[in-house]
């Protein structure tokens, strides 16, 4: 009777091994046999491919992201988790716990010898000019046999169901879709400090050579690429990594970019790459600038519940003190299983 039991068991097992894709390499797999047939089997279906980056200072923020992610919508959503090595056995224990162990990922470690020449040394911008800032410039790297996926910056909460974000169409030709600056609810107002951010002349110098001669119009509606949705085989047709990374060098002989805005060093080059050929996203699945100051006052509490992604890009991060909406923010963070992560608070987290 026990070796028929056995028998069934390994017959199972290979079976499941072969239809059922790994959550990720945290736990072997036969431990958690039944959690994971069970989730799979709602969430049949296509991939879709999920880029975010994870850096152990900001560990916290890629972990809420992806729950709020996987919780909000029923598609087979596989993230690829781009971070570097001292950060990787501290994520896989984070996303170990109950609540995180049925989502599927992998871990991609970023090479920082792929930016040896290409970030300027300015002491001004030498916060902003950490490696993972750079990853979704290398978005085909990650995905080599995929053809669309989207990028996302780990400050985000999706409260709508990603797959509709997926979905976004593209017009042929375009390599990537993003939420422009002039037009959306996110632009509304002014975000202080930040100089002229809704337009190209904030970001990028049109007093140098090598800008003027791209014959761009300095007053052209920005676009924000903390979310991407990218059609990869376009990517690497165009060549888009290639052109990114020679206007990074470039920058570093002459510098190009804008000095009101010192921290968005990824966005220049993607600036004069894209520039008007990009695809539009609907804007409220880019409600942004919520990390700035004012934006308590300038998102009313029903709009933001109606916002598909919150991005909380600026100086006040969600995990910190003084951010707006941070109530949102806590009900999808988890608390980190070793403790090296901890939120500043001024209010009770929602349980």
């Amino acid at each position: 009777f026990l070796i028929i039991i056995q028998r069934n068991l390994l017959s199972l097992s290979d079976f499941l091994h072969k239809e059922i894709p790994h959550t990720g390499a945290i736990l072997p797999f036969e431990a958690e046999l039944s959690r994971v047939l069970g989730v799979d089997l709602e969430r049949q279906g296509d991939e879709i491919p999920v880029v975010l980056t994870a850096a152990e200072e900001r560990l916290g923020a890629a972990v809420a992201a992806m729950h709020s992610i996987y919780k909000n919508t029923k598609a087979n959503v596989v993230f690829t988790i781009v971070t570097m090595n001292d950060t990787a056995d501290h994520l896989k224990t984070w996303l170990s716990v109950p609540r995180l162990k049925s989502i599927k990922y992998k871990m991609v470690l970023f090479k920082p010898e792929l930016l040896v020449g290409k970030i300027s040394k300015n002491p001004q911008t030498i916060d902003a000019a950490k490696p993972l800032t750079f990853a979704r410039y290398y978005l085909p790297l990650y995905l080599p046999d995929v053809e669309k996926a989207i990028y996302l910056d780990d400050d985000i909460i999706v409260q709508g169901d990603i797959k509709e974000l997926y979905e976004s169409s593209l017009k042929p030709g375009h390599a990537a879709a993003f939420s422009d600056d002039c037009d959306s609810a996110s632009a509304k107002g002014i975000v202080r400090g930040a100089g002229a951010q809704n337009n190209y002349i904030g970001f990028l110098d049109f007093k140098k050579e090598a800008i003027k001669q791209l014959g761009m119009r300095a007053n052209t509606c920005s676009f924000n690429p903390g979310v991407i949705v990218a059609n990869l085989t376009e990517w690497k047709n165009m060549n888009i990594t290639h052109q990114l990374e020679h206007w990074m060098e470039l920058n570093t002989q002459d510098d190009l970019y804008s000095k009101t805005l010192a921290e968005s060093i990824t966005t220049p080059p993607l600036l004069i790459v894209f520039y008007k050929r990009h695809s539009t996203l609907d804007p409220m699945w880019h409600v942004r600038h919520l990390g700035t100051t004012g934006a308590g006052n300038r998102y009313s509490p029903q709009f933001i519940k109606a916002a598909k992604l919150l991005h909380w890009n600026g100086h006040y991060k969600p995990w910190g003190r003084t951010s707006a909406f941070t109530q949102v923010w806590d009900r999808w963070f988890i608390p980190d299983p070793v403790e090296k992560f901890h939120p500043v608070r001024r209010h009770a987290v929602d349980k």
